[in-house]
């Protein structure tokens, strides 16, 4: 089954994750500063490397791919106070409920698992696109990966699609006025801001498309781009 997504490919992924979260720790930070308590990146370096240490403790040989999910949903929210916290664990948590005892997953079902952690993200936060919070960066993104699947795109190209979507949504936020979270209490004067959520989101969108399309099991498919 070489072309399915196995659980050493989803370590590797959060290591990537991690990885890309620590180097841009002090921006977003700095962006959180600007609107926030300045500890975004923090948070976020630290609920990661918390997510690496206890898949690299944990026994994952033939396991279902949600037990991936679930230790780092767990570990994460240990590691993390405020909102980040419950929203990323309620992410990965809906990533683990979409897995099930699948020990391995093809690319088209790998892809919704981007679709399953905004969800959960949504659920959990009571959010939507536009007020100016992560969702401004997983909504577009799982918009594009429900497109691309309807559309019969190669995993690859969707993934590719979700990544700019969030991206771009997440670069949005600086014309909008936050009206959820902790910047809610600024007003307009959040206005002309990135918001820091939706921005380590699109990052986090976009290191999950190349770890993935890394693994080369993600061309696969009669679409292309």
């Amino acid at each position: 089954m070489t072309d399915a997504i196995l659980a050493p490919d989803l370590v590797i992924m959060f290591r990537a994750i991690s990885a890309r979260m620590t180097e841009d720790r002090d921006y977003l930070s700095e962006l959180d500063g600007q609107i926030g308590d300045a500890d975004h990146g923090t948070s976020m370096a630290q609920g990661f490397a918390a997510v690496v240490r206890a898949l690299h403790d944990a026994d994952l040989a033939d396991v279902p791919l949600s037990d991936v999910f679930s230790i780092a949903a767990r570990s994460f929210l240990n590691a993390v106070g405020g909102a980040s916290g419950p929203l990323y664990a309620s992410a990965l948590m809906s990533a683990a409920a979409f897995a099930g005892d699948a020990r391995s997953l093809a690319p088209t079902q790998t892809l919704q698992l981007i679709e399953a952690m905004s969800a959960g993200i949504a659920k959990r936060g009571k959010a939507a696109l536009g007020d100016k919070t992560m969702m401004d960066a997983w909504s577009p993104a799982a918009h594009a990966i429900r497109t691309g699947l309807e559309s019969d795109l190669a995993p690859e190209a969707v993934l590719a699609r979700a990544a700019a979507a969030a991206r771009s949504g997440a670069e949005a936020t600086r014309a909008m006025i936050a009206s959820r979270g902790r910047a809610a209490r600024l007003g307009e004067r959040s206005l002309g801001h990135l918001d820091p959520g939706a921005t380590s989101a699109a990052t986090i969108i976009e290191v999950i498309a190349a770890a993935l399309c890394a693994t080369g099991k993600m061309g696969q498919g009669p679409g292309s781009s």
